[in-house]
Formats: structure tokens, sequence, C-alpha cells
């Protein structure tokens, strides 16, 4: 998305501040084709049959100056702007600090949006795994800083290693309340896991494993087991 500042007649585009000041001219290299700004990356210029015109990417955006017969506005980290540091003002709405992009919520360490003109689509990433801005996909919610322990696991706190009869570098834990899951451990820090439809967590293999194979599973209904029961009723 882009918006025109001024069309000149001729190769050369002059800008006037508004205090008199010449703040740039501009050739155009060629008969047609889209040129980046001297300083600004959201800011190009299109040359048509010899007029140059300056125009701004939607908020948000950068001019992509990979190709001159291309014109491309994209998303800041797809784009190499080099010394092109200056920007507009961020234009904000609802979830969208600019008006295209991709932002964390910064509530919630699980949910980002996905903004297009000012509307922000919501997505939230699984239990367990939260929204890394610099690589821009769901990781293990430990791996987040923004995110408290209670994002992390649902708040479960792993136990001293010392007090555990697990062998190895990690160690398995039933969740509380549901049968399908479970944490792991590593280095005292939980993750989440959870069994596949149909199986339940063994505290005695620590594997996901048939409901029949698990020996009292149903003893606990219907407090801590109760959505196994509504599970294994259908």
């Amino acid at each position: 998305m882009t918006s025109d500042i001024r069309v000149t007649n001729g190769q050369r585009l002059r800008r006037t501040c508004a205090d008199g000041q010449r703040d740039s001219d501009f050739f155009c290299p060629e008969n047609s084709g889209f040129y980046p700004h001297e300083r600004s990356c959201d800011r190009y210029y299109s040359c048509e049959n010899g007029t140059a015109t300056e125009k701004v990417c939607g908020n948000g955006l950068v001019f992509d100056d990979a190709d001159s017969t291309r014109e491309n506005c994209a998303y800041p980290f797809t784009v190499n702007c080099g010394e092109r540091t200056e920007l507009e003002p961020p234009i904000s709405t609802a979830n969208c600090p600019r008006l295209y992009g991709i932002f964390s919520d910064p509530r919630n360490c699980r949910v980002f949006y996905s903004c297009w003109n000012g509307e922000g689509s919501r997505y939230e990433c699984p239990p367990g795994l939260a929204y890394d801005a610099d690589q821009r996909v769901c990781v293990w919610a430990d791996l987040v800083d923004r995110c408290d322990q209670l994002e992390v696991a649902e708040g479960f706190v792993c136990p001293d290693p010392a007090e555990v009869d697990q062998p190895g570098h990690y160690t398995r834990h039933a969740h509380p309340t549901d049968c399908r899951k479970f944490y792991v451990c590593i280095e005292s820090v939980a993750r989440p896991y959870g069994c596949s439809l149909g199986t339940v967590f063994n505290v005695d293999t620590l594997q996901c494993d048939e409901p029949e194979n698990v020996a009292g599973w149903y003893v606990h209904l219907p407090t801590v087991y109760t959505s196994c029961l509504l599970l294994y009723s259908l």
C-alpha cells in the first residue's frame, strides 16, 4: 500500500520544507522505474515517462529496492534498508502499533496479531509455546523472556531433582487435573506436553498409554480426571 506525496514535470523531483529550505533533489535514473529514497526506508520514487513521484509505503511497510522494475512495499524483516533509517511516525489502531505488520500482544506472550490496513487478526500459540517476535514463530515459552512462570507452564513448578526418582537429564510429571497432559522438567524448567487423543499419561511408566493399561486411572474420577471421563464416555 502506498500514498503519493507530489508529482512534478520533468525528470527532477524537488521537495521543499516548510521553512523554505530545499530538502532533496531526485533525478530519475531511467525513464520508468521505482527507486529508494535517500534517507527514508518507507519512502521511494516512482518514475514514469521521465516524471518522478515521491510515494510512501503503508504505515509499517518499507520499500524493497531489490528490483527497480517492481513497486514493492514489504515487511521490514524482509528488507535490508542499509543507511535508509528514517521511517514515518506510527499510525496505531487497536492491537496494531502500525497499520501493517506482525505484532506481539503485550498482555499475553502466546498471542500475536497480523495487521493489515489497521485490522488485526488474532493468533495464539499452542499451550506451552509463545510468540518469538525476532523469529516470528511460536517457540517454547521458557525461551521468550517476556513470559512469566504462569504462562510458561500454567504455574507448574518442577520439584527438586534430588527428590525425584527418575534417571536421565529430565523428569516427567503428571498434570494435576488432566490425565492426557504431563510436564517435562529440563534443568528445573517445566514444559507442558500432551498425549494423543484416546491415550492417557501413565505415572508408572511415565509414557502415554491406553487407558485400560493405566491401573486405577478411573478411580480418581470425577475430581482429578474429569476430562478423561468426558473423553471416554463418548
